[in-house]
């Protein structure tokens, strides 16, 4: 069991996390999201299985206010990133996604979609044999084995201007299926983590010498984009948000080489872009975004995007730690391991109960969903 006391509902830190809050056009019932996590556990042709059905409708069912659900490929050539990964890129993909969505909506919570593009980071993919990326670099480290993958990295071909109109158009057409068709409440862009739009994002993956390259200013370009194809697309039916990082999964410790510049650069460009939230996310949240002793990144967004409301992850399951993110500015704490855990988390807190400690086997050997947390979230239900 987590060894640190809990404070009860009735103090102001607590009530700080299980109020309601709006997020654009959302009301939230408590300010507890659950982080995007991939978990490989759909169909090979990229639908969502049963499994995954009670997986997320149990998160729902133990309170949370949001729910976002793992990256969804976008379309039909390159998204793809790892085997039995689900997808959007399918009208009928969509339509199975509906009965999810229904049950977290009947369960009291809302439900994102996350949109994603692999680029070079790709692992499995059922429609081509190789990677596209910003430039024909190869990523770093090796891929990632409970993900199903095995070796390093593949050198990726440079995406062409044709390809990268493909796949915005991806994300634009994908984005339109999650709310018309599927019936999520909400739509993330996964710009994050070192997939592609990141790709495109980080100096040392994208070394190109036409517009969507060369400076900050430029690399976000794309980002820029796609958030704006989006917006068209769901046409105000649904906020759209994205998720920025500077760590990646191949490389957790990855910082911005232009420091705090960049950042200003990044987040103006995309509250100028007419975002409706930012989901900032690093491996540990509250440290400084860079040397020293300054700004963590969650902070300097609120800073240069003051009005765009704000999510934040990365090591908050310590609930101190989360009801500080919030006193610093943060609207809401997405919480990936803290979840995992406890699917009932806001119930425990509402009780002053105790949380579980995060089990490591959960995510291993293969990241799919295992047997054991169905039936914790059975147990949770009925608790």
């Amino acid at each position: 069991m987590n060894a640190d006391p809990l404070s009860l509902p009735g103090t102001p830190s607590a009530d700080a996390l299980l109020a309601p809050h709006a997020l654009g056009r959302l009301t939230l019932r408590n300010r507890l999201a659950v982080a995007p996590m991939t978990r490989v556990t759909a169909t090979s042709d990229g639908f969502p299985s049963g499994t995954m059905a009670r997986y997320y409708e149990g998160f729902a069912k133990g309170g949370f206010g949001l729910v976002i659900s793992e990256g969804l490929y976008t379309d039909t050539a390159f998204a793809q990133g790892y085997l039995n990964q689900p997808g959007l890129a399918e009208d009928a993909q969509a339509r199975a996604w509906a009965p999810i969505t229904a049950a977290v909506r009947a369960n009291g919570a809302r439900m994102a979609a996350q949109l994603m593009h692999a680029g070079a980071l790709r692992q499995g993919n059922r429609f081509r044999d190789h990677a596209v990326a910003p430039s024909a670099l190869k990523p770093k480290g090796k891929q990632m084995a409970f993900y199903h993958g095995q070796g390093a990295y593949a050198l990726p071909r440079e995406i062409t201007g044709e390809e990268i109109e493909d796949a915005i158009a991806g994300f634009a057409h994908s984005a339109r299926r999650a709310v018309e068709i599927a019936g999520f409440d909400a739509v993330e862009i996964h710009g994050a983590n070192g997939y592609l739009l990141d790709q495109f994002l980080t100096a040392g993956t994208n070394a190109r010498t036409d517009h969507w390259g060369g400076r900050m200013s430029e690399r976000v370009r794309l980002l820029v984009t796609v958030v704006q194809r989006v917006k068209e697309a769901v046409a105000g039916k649904a906020p759209v948000g994205i998720r920025i990082s500077q760590g990646k999964v191949n490389d957790f410790h990855a910082k911005w080489s232009g420091g705090e510049r960049d950042a200003e650069v990044v987040f103006s460009a995309l509250a100028d872009a007419g975002i409706d939230f930012l989901h900032v996310t690093e491996f540990q949240a509250w440290q400084p975004a860079f040397e020293g002793r300054g700004a963590t990144l969650a902070e300097l967004a609120r800073r240069h995007a003051p009005a765009v409301p704000l999510i934040v992850n990365g090591g908050l399951h310590d609930i101190e730690r989360a009801r500080d993110v919030l006193d610093r500015g943060a609207d809401l704490v997405a919480m990936g391991r803290g979840a995992l855990a406890n699917p009932d988390m806001p119930r425990l807190l509402e009780r002053g109960m105790p949380l579980r400690e995060f089990d490591s086997t959960i995510l291993g050997p293969i990241a799919d969903i295992k047997p054991s947390e169905l039936a914790l979230r059975a147990r949770a239900a009925s608790a």
